[in-house]
């Protein structure tokens, strides 16, 4: 079976138009934060979603080593009476463990009673006389609502390059987006994995001790950093529900919605002794510290930048004891400036790329030619597998959008609208398309931010923008052209700032054959896209139009 056709849900037999106030689409933290919230002030909401159950991405994601790369006490929401009586039994917790968690929300907030499952929507129209939308799903059932908020997430899309010969290899292929839900027996098996990013670092490390032979198939190496990953004590958790308050408290005011922030120096603000001694700090912290709470100018200045990647470099080589896997893995030239693709976290990567039962194919020397019914050509060799797992990524950020057939007022879709490039107002809604709202879309923080927390932090701000047209009246709102121009403008201006366009990444759109190469993020930080959402809603909605 072709991978891509495994991109499907259950479907329900109703048919009929369910009349709402608000239709959200996609059941992670933003979605069921809006049902929450919607639900509390009085609004007839539902959530369609397309898996089986609720939980977004950690729904959909269940690959072998799939975990959340922030630390658990920090990856919830903010609500007392939820992590009062919660703790993670890891730092970092696993799929199944945030599975548990969504499951302990719901025992609290009582979400599932109106989450529709197994409901794929497919499009959507808007119709100028009622003002509403009408969505379509995959099992025919429709929903007419007043206003139409899209919560699919970065990761709704998954990226299948178009591999000559995929559909010829009589193995098993799984997408790590796509895995089966029953999971895949790999013990004993001769895998190969493709890509290193967040999911085939993961994949590799997990599977490389139980398969019988494992194949990496590499061509740009993922900078990744230390987990330090440990289980949780009672006396870990302890401190964490002491900290909780002032923790959640400082998302709100950090760069990425963490309880940490960039240095307030520069990398040369400081003697080289001290600078090695404040690297090392860091270091020790592991995960994202190293990445987002390193010296301010890390992201801004190649000579700053170089010092963080030799810092790192010289880390990693002192794990690696094969030249030809140091080079390929950390190479002496950086790949790109450090941290403007998003570093995965590793707990052993580096070790088990070194076991015997382990090669890595340099995709920078030997190029993948065609799948073969056994296995995988190459310019220089054939290999034999019995699974083959696509870490490929993801049409990341704006492609959960711009696949569905969501049609605004002109008729065009999203994805025609933006075919040369994003426009927004405030990273939550697109002229043409009235009465339509994103969140954790194209132009919010988003990728750049916490995913509980931009949640929370947008999501609050959604909610504070329905209720405000419902007090008034307003049975419908477009973004104007010029705000959404200019909202493109400083993003792209700020962007153009950094070294993130230096870098083919999925920020930058660059992993998808012909899509507009632009950063896809709202670069400032959260605490400046809260001020400035808020400025709007102080202004009666400046940047809209209302009627």
């Amino acid at each position: 079976m072709n991978v891509a056709e495994k991109v499907q849900s259950n479907t329900k037999p109703e048919t009929g138009k369910d009349e709402l106030d608000v239709a959200v689409v996609g059941a992670g933290f933003a979605g069921l934060y809006q049902l929450h919230k919607l639900r509390e002030k009085g609004f007839k909401v539902k959530l369609l979603e397309a898996g089986s159950d609720i939980g977004g991405i950690w729904h959909w994601n269940r690959y072998p080593g799939a975990r959340v790369d922030s630390h658990g006490a920090l990856y919830q929401y903010s609500d007392p009476g939820l992590w009062k009586d919660w703790a993670f039994k890891e730092l970092y917790p696993d799929w199944q463990e945030l599975r548990d968690y969504f499951d302990h929300v719901d025992s609290r907030w009582d979400l599932r009673k109106d989450v529709i499952l197994d409901t794929r929507v497919t499009g959507a129209e808007f119709d100028e006389t009622s003002r509403k939308w009408t969505i379509h799903t995959e099992g025919g059932r429709d929903f007419v609502a007043r206003f139409f908020v899209l919560c699919t997430g970065f990761a709704a899309k998954p990226y299948i390059p178009a591999f000559k010969g995929l559909e010829s290899f009589r193995g098993e292929i799984h997408h790590t987006g796509l895995w089966p839900q029953e999971g895949v027996d790999l013990t004993g098996k001769r895998v190969a994995v493709i890509g290193m990013g967040a999911s085939g670092v993961q994949v590799v490390q997990e599977t490389a001790p139980e398969a019988s032979h494992l194949t990496h198939f590499v061509r740009t190496p993922c900078l990744a950093i230390p987990m330090w990953q440990r289980t949780m004590s009672e006396a870990d958790n302890e401190e964490m529900w002491r900290d909780m308050p002032a923790d959640m408290a400082m998302r709100l005011k950090t760069f990425g919605g963490f309880n940490y922030d960039f240095s307030p120096w520069g990398v040369f603000d400081v003697a080289d002794e001290d600078r090695e001694e404040v690297f090392e700090r860091i270091w020790q912290r592991g995960g994202f510290w190293w990445w987002l709470n390193n010296f301010k100018d890390v992201i801004f200045d190649e000579k700053s930048n170089r010092a963080q990647y030799d810092f790192w470099r010289k880390k990693v080589l002192a794990r690696i004891k094969d030249p030809r896997l140091a080079e390929i893995y950390a190479p002496k030239e950086p790949p790109h400036p450090y941290g403007v693709k998003r570093p995965s976290l590793e707990q052993n990567f580096y070790e088990v790329v070194q076991r015997d039962n382990v090669d890595v194919v340099d995709l920078k020397h030997e190029t993948i030619e065609c799948f073969t019914e056994k296995g995988i050509k190459t310019s220089e060799r054939e290999y034999e597998f019995d699974v083959i797992v696509l870490a490929t990524g993801f049409d990341a950020v704006s492609g959960g959008l711009t696949s569905l057939d969501i049609k605004g007022a002109d008729g065009r879709t999203i994805g025609e609208k933006w075919s040369d490039g994003v426009r927004t107002q405030l990273g939550m809604a697109t002229k043409g398309f009235p009465n339509l709202f994103f969140l954790y879309g194209p132009q919010s923080p988003s990728g750049f931010c916490n995913g509980p927390t931009c949640a929370e932090a947008q999501g609050g701000v959604m909610v504070k923008i329905l209720e405000k047209l419902r007090d008034e009246d307003v049975t419908r709102i477009e973004a104007q052209s010029d705000a959404e121009e200019a909202w493109r403008k400083f993003c792209l201006e700020v962007a153009d700032m950094t070294l993130f366009p230096k870098a083919n990444s999925w920020y930058m759109g660059a992993n998808i054959p012909g899509k507009p190469r632009e950063l896809l993020m709202y670069p400032a930080g959260l605490p400046s896209y809260l001020e400035a959402c808020e400025k709007s809603i102080a202004e009666g909605l400046s940047g809209f139009q209302k009627a």
